[in-house]
């Protein structure tokens, strides 16, 4: 996990430590609950072997092997590591839809879609914000 200073980042990081440590947009969308546009993201269209982490904290997020191509504008990932994206009922656009993030850091990541007749083994589709995310290549 990130340390800034001795201060370890989680959930019980207060805001004022987030304004210092991500970039204004960092910030607008991983605590803020933002949406970058579509297609705008650098990891939409992104394929390379590794493990994709939380942008605020870096804690483990997703692999590769689970990222696939949806056609939505943003990174799509069919599962995410064991433990590591919490779940939440969004109604902010006057719909249900599920939100998800960070288990450890509480930043927001984007949302999960399921049914939606995806080729991949849990037709499910986490609609991830690249911004949410940074990547570390296998080594």
């Amino acid at each position: 996990m990130a340390t800034v200073g001795d201060k370890k980042l989680d959930k019980t990081t207060p805001d004022s430590a987030w304004k210092d440590i991500l970039t204004a947009e960092e910030y607008r969308i991983i605590r803020k609950k933002g949406t970058e546009p579509a297609g705008s993201g650098k990891y939409n269209k992104f394929d390379s072997e590794g493990t994709f982490v939380c942008a605020g904290c870096q804690a483990p997020l997703y692999d590769s092997n689970t990222k696939f191509s949806s056609g939505c504008g943003w990174p799509a990932f069919y599962d995410n590591l064991p433990d590591t994206v919490d779940r939440h009922t969004d109604m902010t656009m006057g719909m249900k839809r599920v939100e998800i993030t960070c288990k450890n850091c509480g930043g927001h990541l984007g949302h999960v879609f399921e049914g939606e007749g995806f080729n991949n083994p849990k037709d499910e589709r986490h609609c991830v914000n690249s911004v949410s995310i940074k990547f570390k290549p296998k080594s």
